[in-house]
């Protein structure tokens, strides 16, 4: 028996996997190939880390978790498909994972996170406020042998 049925090759998908493989190279091939993986942004703004991640259509109640580990900030979560059924598909589901290592220790109460309009908003309240420049001693060589003279 001959299987007539031919697998649509979706060119939106290929064109989005080469972008992200471009302005994510860090993303390790499991993450590019998991199906959902939300565009984040991160910055700072004053002394707090901002986090933004796009996550429309997913429950954060349900479907999002934030978690700290030592220095290491996670939002995981899935996005879930509503229906199977068969056709036009581009909107991508399934499990994701974005990571990011914060520059020093905080608390779990310097975290908070908010869900409005498909935008998860994270912020580490601090998390710069010790970061402050250091003044290194410059030793000269020359400085030395005028001494020495």
């Amino acid at each position: 028996m001959i299987n007539n049925s031919l697998t649509r090759l979706d060119p939106f998908t290929l064109l989005d996997d080469v972008f992200r493989t471009v302005r994510a190279p860090s993303m390790d091939v499991a993450q590019r190939q998991a199906g959902f993986v939300p565009a984040v942004d991160a910055h700072r703004e004053g002394e707090d880390l901002v986090l933004r991640a796009d996550l429309p259509g997913i429950d954060p109640d349900k479907d999002v978790a934030v978690e700290l580990t030592g220095r290491t900030l996670t939002v995981s979560g899935e996005r879930r498909s509503e229906t199977e059924a068969e056709g036009l598909r581009e909107v991508r589901y399934g499990s994701f994972s974005r990571t990011i290592t914060l520059p020093g220790e905080v608390s779990s109460d310097a975290i908070s996170a908010t869900y409005e309009s498909g935008v998860l908003t994270v912020r580490v309240t601090g998390v710069y406020a010790t970061e402050q420049p250091r003044k290194i001693q410059i030793s000269s060589t020359e400085r030395e042998k005028k001494i020495e003279s």
